[in-house]
């Protein structure tokens, strides 16, 4: 029983069939770094109380700094044997450094261990994820210049609706990725709490000073209760949540973008770099790429809804279960950080197909709601200016024609005040000018808010990373 840290009770060897079940090490080797990061706090730690000599703690901290090098050159062997990657780290280092090694695990156990470990790699995740989303945000940022003459017809129900400048569309897509990212800033600050030194989850009669560890390790607070803290996992739904979202927004994007791309819409031309073709068909250019970001957005979602059913139940303190933790929340990192490292350079490479976009821009009566507003600024009642010109559409749409294609006659019979300045506001450049208010497509609103990402886009990229 000797190869077990926890056999000194046990009688008998653990079944083989229990070793493969129980085992993590396959998927929390990721850990190494947070793990020994940790340890070296720790060590740091006990030496300040006098649990450790100075000499001790050296040896310590050598001991793992030469495992951290062995795992990063592929020469560390992991077995199923010593279940998880603190185990693997904490065997090692006694084999190099005997009795001190087994000092380490002093006033900590494996439950806050873990915690810990799992905190130090979510902040480190969470500023991956938002470095990732800024990228996608310049990208974006970048397209304006060049597309801010482009109009494009809005659409509701996916119906075309009303038109809209280029810009105005690709800095939506900011607003919904900044949004991601002030989400991602409150969850750091939640998992930026110190769980070691909670110990099982009782703490420790030991001396140990949980605030000298965490200002080692750069958390801002250190919890205040042991047996809340050994079982919390709200900052691993909460990352798990907000992936959620920023996966949806990224398929949101991927679904219009592949209907743009069709030849029915032939709005947009993908770069083909992030396009397969097909085996049996020569001509396919297909959107491969942004129909597995559509597609990979199930499994974050599923891995979502896996973490919330897996903690339904736990009572408190540490439970096994808890170990199924982690395969879910790397996995929806893993695929929403693969995702977004793809968007940005193909949000930069696509192109918009503008003549094709100009030449059809007129169908859908996009400037219906101006000739509404029109009205209502002569001081017809809302629902009587709707009424008024659905019946004008409808006149147009039996003849296949434009609004500004009817005659004043016409426009006369529906409302007789009606002169030749009605003609002044129809067709879709004009709509677009006479939009006034804040946040709306209007051709001066859109430039500021052009200049006002790009200033931040500057900034975000200039500040300094969080510890």
């Amino acid at each position: 029983m000797a190869a077990k840290a926890w056999g000194g009770v046990f009688s008998e060897a653990t079944d083989r069939r229990v070793e493969q079940f129980t085992e993590s090490v396959s998927f929390d080797h990721r850990l190494y770094t947070q793990d020994i990061e940790g340890s070296i706090a720790h060590a740091r730690m006990l030496a300040e109380v006098g649990l450790l000599t100075a000499d001790e703690c050296r040896q310590i901290e050598q001991g793992l700094g030469d495992i951290r090098a062995e795992i990063e050159g592929k020469r560390f062997r992991f077995t199923v044997e010593l279940e998880d990657v603190h185990m693997h780290i904490e065997r090692a280092l006694i084999d190099r450094i005997g009795d001190v090694g087994r000092k380490l695990h002093t006033g900590r156990s494996r439950n806050d261990q873990v915690s810990t470990d799992m905190r130090l790699w979510v902040r480190e995740a969470i500023d991956r994820i938002d470095g990732r989303l800024v990228d996608v945000q310049a990208a974006f940022v970048g397209r304006c210049e060049s597309d801010i003459d482009c109009i494009l017809p809005g659409y509701t129900h996916l119906q075309r609706a009303q038109p809209v400048l280029a810009p105005h569309y690709w800095l939506a897509y900011c607003e919904k990725f900044q949004r991601d990212r002030q989400r991602l800033a409150d969850c750091r600050r939640r998992a930026n709490v110190l769980s070691l030194g909670a110990a099982a989850l009782a703490g420790t009669s030991l001396p140990i000073d949980r605030h000298h560890v965490a200002r080692q390790l750069h958390f801002e607070a250190v919890a205040a209760n042991s047996l809340d803290v050994s079982s919390d996992r709200d900052f691993v739904l909460e990352f798990a949540f907000v992936l959620t979202v920023i996966a949806e927004h990224l398929s949101t994007w991927a679904e219009e973008w592949i209907l743009w791309s069709t030849a029915e819409f032939n709005f947009l031309k993908l770069p083909q770099a992030f396009c397969t073709g097909s085996s049996i068909m020569p001509q396919k250019v297909n959107p491969d790429v942004l129909e597995l970001i559509r597609g990979k957005t199930a499994r974050v979602v599923g891995n979502l809804q896996a973490l919330l059913v897996l903690l339904k139940g736990l009572p408190l303190a540490y439970n096994r279960d808890l170990q199924e933790d982690k395969p879910r929340l790397f996995d929806s990192f893993d695929t929403v950080d693969a995702s977004l490292e793809l968007a940005a350079p193909l949000v930069a490479g696509a192109e918009l197909k503008r003549q094709a976009i100009a030449d059809r821009l007129d169908r859908g009566y996009l400037d219906a709601t101006t000739l509404m507003e029109y009205l209502i600024r002569r001081g017809v009642p809302q629902r009587t200016a709707h009424g008024i010109v659905g019946r004008l559409v409808r006149k147009a749409m039996d003849r296949d024609i434009r609004l500004s294609d009817l005659s004043l006659t016409e426009f006369q019979e529906e409302f007789p005040e009606f002169d030749v300045g009605v003609f002044a506001i129809l067709g879709v450049e004009k709509a677009i000018a006479a939009m006034q208010s804040y946040g709306s497509t209007a051709p001066a609103e859109v430039r500021k808010q052009v200049e006002c990402w790009k200033t931040r886009i500057a900034s975000d990229r200039d500040a300094p990373r969080a510890e």
